[in-house]
């Protein structure tokens, strides 16, 4: 839904990009409207990520975005973050599919691979030939991903792999997992690799009954003696800074896609407000609607243009962790405020997946927490500001 309302003007939207992150904008905007709206409902209810829009977000070059060679566009941190932005906008599925094979997945390899694994994987997820994730999330072990269970052996040359997984986006999908395990025996350390589906003793299996994030796939990886060659282990990926800086990575991105989903949520309720009456006028005539939209239309015009800022930031090298923590936490909540404010402007029928406002509001509860909960972030900020860990 575009048009509605002139959100854009007010944030100023022209004045802040390139003609090409301009563009980036207006194609993803089209598809969204054309090939991903019509599907995501029906996708949602049935609890499925719509797979058939993979070959068009491919052709329009948004896997791997913003990464440079290997058949990556090289786009923007910008352009990237405004194509989340609109896939969001549609539903976090979309944005959280996109995330997970571009930031995490090809961002892993591309950073952390030897050169024949870049060759080998990169082109072809850029291409959306290949999927992958991202396994470092544990069923115990969350926000201290430094306490992991899953662990590596060196037997020979090869690797043995036991463990699992948890909340794992495109886990049932994907063609190619990066996997994350603490060496057993000698330092301890953390080690990446990348096991491949269908590897005998590695099994990928989806999460029931989720209210959230319905049109996506999230899942478990379940590792029971996986015997990997050494080719299989990224070599640059040692340490837990390695996967940390993974998700910082994707964290930018999710920062900005929210934001989309809250603006999908103004433009509807400005709309509902408008068509609905109560007491023989507009809803929009009522001075409590006209300042909860006025409030939701600043935060989200805030986060738009923090979102740019930092963007810019990390093309030029400057975004920092704690940079990352306050863009994440401050736009995750402002998306799901926006959410449940239109929620409650669209009274019964805001329950309803036909107005869509529900879906996103059970969406953002989950990138609320996930990449980092609201929590770790603002302890994260906590830090900065006083010297003292408070973890």
């Amino acid at each position: 839904m575009s048009g509605q309302v002139s959100i854009d003007e007010l944030i100023g939207w022209d004045s802040l990009l390139t003609d090409d992150e301009k563009e980036v904008r207006r194609s993803v905007r089209r598809f969204v409207d054309s090939q991903c709206m019509p599907r995501i409902t029906d996708a949602f209810e049935a609890g499925r990520f719509p797979e058939e829009v993979v070959a068009g977000i491919a052709d329009l070059g948004l896997l791997g975005a913003n990464l440079h060679g290997y058949g990556c566009a090289g786009v923007s941190s910008v352009a990237y973050g405004l194509a989340c932005h609109e896939l969001e906008a549609c539903d976090s599925g979309l944005r959280s599919f996109v995330s997970v094979q571009t930031s995490l997945a090809m961002y892993a390899i591309l950073t952390f691979g030897s050169e024949a694994q870049k060759q080998r994987w990169l082109p072809q997820m850029a291409a959306g030939k290949v999927i992958g994730c991202f396994g470092l999330t544990e069923p115990d072990h969350g926000s201290d991903p430094g306490s992991m269970a899953t662990y590596c052996v060196k037997d020979g040359d090869h690797w043995l792999l036991n463990g699992s997984k948890m909340w794992i986006t495109n886990a049932q999908s994907a063609d190619i997992s990066v996997v994350w395990a603490r060496e057993r025996g000698g330092a301890g350390r953390i080690l990446g690799f990348l096991v491949e589906k269908g590897t005998e003793g590695f099994e990928a299996v989806g999460i029931p009954h989720k209210l959230s994030m319905k049109a996506s796939f999230t899942g478990g990886l379940f590792l029971n003696d996986v015997r990997l060659p050494e080719s299989s282990r990224m070599p640059e990926g040692v340490g837990l800074k390695a996967p940390l800086m993974c998700l910082n990575n994707a964290r930018f991105g999710v920062a900005f896609g929210v934001v989309g989903a809250a603006r999908d949520c103004l433009e509807r309720a400005v709309a509902y407000s408008l068509e609905r009456k109560q007491f023989g006028v507009p809803l929009a005539s009522k001075q409590l609607i006209q300042a909860q939209l006025a409030e939701m239309l600043s935060d989200i015009a805030k986060a738009s243009v923090l979102s740019v800022h930092y963007g810019r930031l990390k093309d030029q090298g400057k975004l920092k962790p704690h940079h990352v923590s306050l863009l994440k936490r401050n736009n995750c909540k402002i998306a799901l405020d926006a959410a449940r404010t239109a929620r409650s402007i669209l009274g019964a029928n805001g329950i309803t997946t036909d107005h869509h406002v529900i879906r996103h509001a059970v969406n953002l509860e989950s990138t609320y927490t996930y990449e980092g909960t609201n929590e770790i972030h603002s302890l994260v900020l906590g830090e900065f500001l006083t010297g003292i860990k408070a973890y």
